[in-house]
């Protein structure tokens, strides 16, 4: 499972990272501690969320 998660983080962490980038920004962030708050949250962020859905992916559908 660990290797499902790793590529599933490959996509969710930078997905995570660049919308919660777009949101500071939309939201009137636009200084440089704010943007990489946004970067570091999705990335740190996207860690459980890869784990959870590899596990619920990797889960036997008849039990």
């Amino acid at each position: 499972m660990y290797r499902l998660a790793a590529i599933i983080y490959a996509l969710v962490g930078p997905t995570l990272a660049g919308v919660l980038m777009i949101a500071a920004l939309v939201s009137g962030f636009d200084t440089l501690q704010p943007i990489l708050v946004a970067a570091a949250v999705g990335f740190l962020g996207g860690l459980p969320l890869a784990w959870a859905i590899a596990a619920r992916l990797s889960r036997d559908p008849r039990g």
